[in-house]
């Protein structure tokens, strides 16, 4: 993060129109650059240094999606907000899954926009070093489970924030609506947590995380 000067923000969006707008909504809080296709911005992403960039879907040349699938191949931990027509749940779990921080639909509301940009932003910065989950290590910003015996599971940035927030504080039960408040967006139906519970225990083992019938989830060991 940039300390001595203004943050700077990608915008990858090739439509004439909305591109120059939206950076002009911007401009007030970021240094905003636009690219106008997934390939140009990649090469920006992966080159220069940013707060946060800001990526539609359909884009020409390389599609969104995988614009960020190869900056998360690459190692590049840049939060990313998704903005884009395309905002059915599957789309928007698409979108978290390749890696993107955050998913807003267009028609947008400004304000919500740049709350949600400092919102990522400050989960990317805060992010602790490294998290115990038993005979594993967490580091949420690379997005990995490390073993004590030498294997590593590969997360979504979703799951990486899931585990994180439970495994920051370990003897606490957190409840569906505070773990919805502080993940997930209020049009996303609570199920939504159970889903990513399951990944997790699909990828890690079912004990990495545990259930406390009426009241939440919890750590568990993943031993």
């Amino acid at each position: 993060m940039h300390t001595n000067e203004r943050p700077r923000l990608l915008l990858v969006e090739d439509d004439p129109v909305l591109g120059p707008l939206t950076a002009q909504l911007l401009a007030g809080d970021y240094d905003v650059e636009v690219a106008a296709d997934g390939q140009s911005g990649l090469h920006l992403a992966l080159t220069r240094e940013w707060t946060a960039l800001v990526v539609d879907r359909g884009l020409p040349v390389m599609d969104g999606i995988e614009m960020i699938r190869a900056l998360r191949r690459a190692g590049n931990g840049t939060p990313v907000l998704v903005l884009t027509a395309l905002g059915s749940t599957a789309e928007k779990i698409a979108g978290l899954d390749a890696g993107a921080n955050d998913y807003m639909a267009k028609p947008f509301d400004a304000g919500e926009l740049r709350a949600r940009l400092r919102a990522i932003t400050r989960r990317f910065d805060a992010a602790p070093a490294r998290l115990s989950i038993g005979d594993w290590t967490l580091d949420p910003a690379g997005r990995l489970l490390r073993s004590i015996y030498g294997g590593h599971v590969e997360l979504t940035a979703k799951e990486a924030e899931l585990l994180a927030m439970l495994a920051g504080e370990p003897g606490r039960v957190f409840t569906r609506p505070e773990l919805m408040a502080a993940l997930f967006h209020p049009q996303d139906s609570p199920g939504v947590i159970d889903t990513y519970v399951h990944y997790l225990r699909k990828k890690v083992s079912k004990s990495v995380i545990r259930t406390v019938h009426g009241s939440g989830y919890q750590i568990g060991d993943a031993s």
